[in-house]
């Protein structure tokens, strides 16, 4: 991991700021906590956009692009 976070540690550190890799785990009881704040409207999460299924394609590419605002949905129903 080390290796393959090599050029965005050289960034942060010119920038004199650090830099660390966490991996993560889904965990039932976080998703729930999270689940309740954005329920409460306490986290509001923004979308920048959605795309239909069909639309898989056209969607990475928007995200790829770098263009996004926010949350890029896709619909799948």
């Amino acid at each position: 991991m080390r290796l393959l976070s090599y050029r965005i540690r050289k960034k942060a550190k010119r920038h004199h700021v650090s830099y660390s890799f966490l991996f993560m785990k889904a965990d039932g009881d976080q998703l729930r906590a999270i689940t309740s704040l954005i329920d409460s409207g306490i986290i509001r999460p923004v979308v920048d956009r959605v795309f239909p299924f069909e639309s898989i394609k056209e969607a990475m590419t928007y995200v790829e692009n770098g263009r996004s605002k926010g949350k890029v949905i896709v619909k799948v129903r």
